[in-house]
């Protein structure tokens, strides 16, 4: 597998030798969420008291271009880790997507996502994203049930895993059952697909917000950050926990 960097038109692009993108990067603001995955994988934000960031642990298994374990670290300030297992990666972001150095409130592990997550402590995790692909990008690279009961037993009360689906052998509906069974959340959030096809699916573990609280917090987030919380109101598919899964 080669790593490619490449830029244009302000971006620079993380691929793995492939026509898939693994990241981008807006070269004059590169703290910044560009694609469009990647800005819904933050719709968690509406299952979190806002003013308690600081104090909540966020997990990211699939470092990419860095985006969403930086995001985490330097925009909302949380205590944030990345698990990658191509320290090749951990390279290519340190040096060209601005991924910091580990210090205070940032690690990045060169590690197998699949056995960090079944060795991590127990009730460690407030928010797990889960974006782990190989370089031909057919299915996600952890999207068994096992794994998923995996990620279940590290997270935290009222904690929420987020999880990125694509590929050309994707098959949603059966992922989606998957994650139901494995992380046993009170609901699901299920997003349309993008233009690009990552279908983006939000599973909270605990208690669901009423939707004047979810409504005030969409706003806030919007005011702090100017991502579109509204639209992942709007847009987003809830499935609750005693419901069918349905494709």
């Amino acid at each position: 597998m080669d790593i490619v960097v490449t830029e244009a038109e302000g971006m620079r692009l993380l691929q793995f030798g492939t026509q898939w993108c693994q990241g981008v990067m807006r070269i004059a603001e590169p703290d910044r969420l560009e694609l469009e995955y990647a800005v819904r994988m933050s719709a968690w934000l509406l299952f979190h008291n806002l003013d308690s960031l600081r104090d909540k642990h966020l997990i990211t298994l699939g470092l990419g271009a860095g985006s969403l374990t930086k995001f985490a670290h330097r925009v909302l300030g949380m205590r944030a880790t990345g698990v990658e297992i191509d320290e090749r990666v951990i390279e290519a972001c340190r040096m060209y997507f601005a991924v910091p150095a580990d210090g205070e409130g940032l690690r990045v592990v060169h590690a197998d996502a699949l056995e960090y997550i079944a060795q991590v402590g127990r009730a460690s995790i407030d928010v797990l994203q889960v974006d782990a692909y190989d370089a031909s990008v057919e299915k996600p690279a952890l999207d068994t049930e096992a794994f998923y009961a995996d990620c279940r037993a590290g997270m935290r009360e009222g904690g929420t895993v987020a999880v990125n689906l694509i590929g050309r052998d994707l098959d949603v509906r059966a992922s989606v059952a998957r994650i139901r069974k494995g992380v046993q959340p009170r609901a699901i959030w299920q997003f349309p697909p993008t233009e690009a096809g990552n279908v983006v699916v939000i599973a909270q573990c605990g208690e669901v917000p009423e939707e004047d609280v979810l409504a005030a917090r969409a706003r806030e987030i919007e005011k702090r950050w100017e991502l579109p919380a509204g639209d992942w109101l709007a847009m987003a598919r809830r499935i609750e926990s005693t419901t069918t899964v349905q494709g």
